[in-house]
């Protein structure tokens, strides 16, 4: 189903299983529940991806998207933690020195725990939205807007669309991605993680969930960066004598610049507080930490060239749905 541009959107940020939530959102923005699937009389909600792991309800959430996606209701975009549901279960090619696209090592069953245990019960439905997952686009641009989980890199999607069918990833292309340098791990990483750069020598964070990183996720719409502070983007910032230090010519070589003559873009991905806004008039993040009891966010667009602040609506999580 590909987007029209001359219609109206609700963009909505990563779920992660809130599904209570999802619903107020949706009642919130005039959608209505008909014959078991919401719906709006001439809008489409469009959903970032990130639907699955860490929160209460993912078995619900997953069906109400299915059911709005398959009912013509909206458009849904995949997520990491979808793609690493894939790569988990999908074992890799003889000598690639690895069994399963996605190692099957103690991280990534901690972030899929959730999810594992709520599907437990119904082994089929499981199977049957992994294999929904790769219908699932990698991105999609309307013209006068685009979006895509992370980071939306030109030069990789011009390249995608020579190898995936409207980018929706297939078998071959999933297990290439276990492949350390090749250009589908490559290309994942960038539309569905961003880009990461090494955090500078001895310094290393650790995440809300125990996490310890030696790297950390960086802006992709700073033209002039000059130190690590100027580029860092995440919600654990850096410390201060860090954030100071420069950027070396090949660090801001590796950096990326999503230009701010370039459509209107939607990400999710990025765990942000505070009141949602713009992060620049062409570049919005939605997903506002809806799991963490933050807020579940959606913008609605009706073909502007420009992001109005005015049209961030939200819903703030309550106890007991994250």
């Amino acid at each position: 189903m590909r987007l029209d541009p001359a219609r109206c959107y609700d963009l909505i940020g990563d779920i992660h299983g809130c599904a209570l939530t999802l619903a107020r959102l949706l009642e919130q923005l005039g959608y209505r529940r008909e014959h078991g699937v919401w719906r709006h009389p001439y809008r489409q909600a469009i959903f970032l991806g990130d639907l699955i792991d860490r929160g209460p309800r993912i078995r619900e959430a997953l069906h109400l998207v299915h059911d709005m996606v398959d009912g013509g209701h909206a458009h849904c975009i995949l997520g990491n933690h979808e793609f690493n549901a894939l790569g988990w279960y999908t074992p890799t090619p003889p000598g690639s020195g690895k069994s399963f696209v996605r190692e099957h090592t103690p991280r990534y069953e901690r972030l899929l725990r959730d999810t594992f245990e709520q599907f437990d019960a119904h082994p089929q439905e499981w199977q049957a939205f992994r294999e929904w997952f790769l219908e699932l686009p990698l991105y999609l641009d309307a013209g006068v807007f685009r979006v895509v989980h992370a980071c939306w890199d030109g030069a990789v999607i011009a390249k995608l669309r020579e190898r995936l069918d409207e980018g929706r990833l297939d078998v071959a292309f999933l297990q290439e991605a276990a492949v350390d340098g090749s250009f589908a791990c490559t290309a994942l990483d960038r539309l569905l993680r961003g880009i990461d750069l090494p955090l500078p020598k001895g310094v290393t964070l650790t995440s809300e969930e125990g996490f310890t990183r030696t790297v950390f996720r960086t802006k992709f719409w700073e033209e002039r960066p000059e130190t690590y502070g100027d580029v860092v983007f995440q919600p654990d910032g850096l410390p201060d004598h860090a954030a100071c230090l420069p950027l070396s010519p090949a660090q801001r070589d590796r950096l990326f610049l999503y230009g701010p003559d370039e459509p209107p873009l939607f990400v999710g991905h990025y765990w942000r507080s505070g009141t949602p806004a713009p992060l620049r008039p062409n570049l919005a993040c939605l997903d506002y930490s809806a799991v963490k009891y933050g807020k579940l966010v959606a913008y609605r667009f009706d073909g502007e060239a420009r992001i109005d602040p005015a049209k961030f609506c939200w819903v703030e999580v309550e106890r007991p749905e994250a």
